[in-house]
């Protein structure tokens, strides 16, 4: 590999046109310029088709394709059929990468070897105006990482990650039965999943994403993304029964974060439906949720409310909040 290995972007979007003219520019300015870029416009009703469009002739390594809306496993593989690379690199329309992602993760690709089905790179939340948000001190994982991800989604989002088209195949691409069935949102995990049963991860252990969160993004429906995460420990659990603890271990976590957040956000409509998917298949965890994990998330919010002077509060990992994602810095 080297400064003309050819990488395939692809960029799934849909109903994006806030976001996806900055998603664009990051990928451009990529130090790694042998790019092909594929935007997949997943039956937008908005201006997003016609800014990528427009962007495209400005940028011949750009090129968009339509199709009906089927959801983002469906264009993720739709441009995946479609790239001509044996390098595959995949970025949410509201994302944003810092210009030395591609380049260090091909270069940390090359460095793990060929049984290194994928590398991906560390990450920071912003909000709609590009603000950090959070900052994680993530673990250095690599190598074979399966339990870790049965765990918890270490690789964070789908914007990371850069992958072989070996890999890519092996695990059958993104699975869009999640979606078919009411419960998208862990196509990520599940395709990662897929991909450590058989392949080895490297990691490039800088911060080259910006992975926005929006109120009324994938990630924002908690219920839905608990079912979705139901179907991965399904699959999962069918070819690793022996790793049944592990799973659960991991679907703790899930629910906890889930139902932290559901409080957090003052949504006890979400609280009360994601107790309910709990009870059906989980009683005890559904019951530990409600009884242990809810009133210590109010126990801090009441401790952080009321105390005594603002030097006791715990400082936070992410940057100041005047600190924006900006792609061309370090983070």
């Amino acid at each position: 590999m080297s400064s003309s290995t050819l990488v395939s972007v692809i960029i799934p979007a849909y109903n994006a046109a806030n976001w996806i003219r900055e998603t664009l520019a990051s990928v451009a300015a990529q130090t790694h310029q042998a790019l092909e870029v594929i935007v997949v416009d997943d039956g937008s009703t908005d201006e997003t088709m016609a800014i990528a469009t427009e962007f495209a002739t400005h940028d011949r390594r750009f090129q968009t394709v339509r199709q009906d809306n089927a959801g983002v496993a469906v264009a993720r593989n739709h441009g995946a059929a479609l790239a001509r690379a044996d390098l595959l690199a995949f970025v949410d329309a509201d994302d944003l990468w810092a210009p030395e992602k591609i380049e260090r993760q091909v270069e940390a690709l090359h460095a793990a070897g060929i049984d290194t089905g994928l590398c991906y790179s560390w990450y920071v939340m912003i909000d709609a105006e590009g603000t950090i948000t959070y900052r994680e001190d993530f673990a250095h994982i690599d190598g074979r990482v399966l339990e870790q991800l049965f765990r918890a989604n270490f690789v964070g989002n789908g914007s990371s990650a850069l992958v072989r088209r070996q890999a890519f195949d092996d695990a059958g691409g993104f699975e869009p039965a999640l979606r078919n069935s009411g419960a998208q949102g862990c196509e990520d995990i599940l395709f990662y999943c897929r991909v450590a049963e058989r392949h080895c991860f490297a990691v490039v252990p800088e911060y080259h994403v910006g992975y926005r969160q929006l109120p009324d993004n994938m990630s924002s429906d908690l219920s839905r993304m608990l079912r979705s995460w139901f179907m991965v420990v399904t699959e999962m659990l069918q070819r690793h029964p022996e790793k049944r603890a592990i799973l659960m271990a991991g679907t703790y976590s899930y629910a906890r974060f889930c139902t932290r957040r559901a409080v957090h956000r003052r949504r006890p409509g979400t609280w009360v439906a994601l107790l309910a998917l709990l009870a059906q298949r989980f009683p005890s965890m559904a019951v530990r949720m409600a009884a242990v994990e809810t009133p210590r998330v109010f126990m801090e919010q009441l401790r952080y409310r009321f105390r005594s002077t603002p030097a006791s509060a715990p400082q936070p990992h992410p940057a100041s909040p005047d600190d924006r994602y900006a792609p061309g810095g370090r983070y």
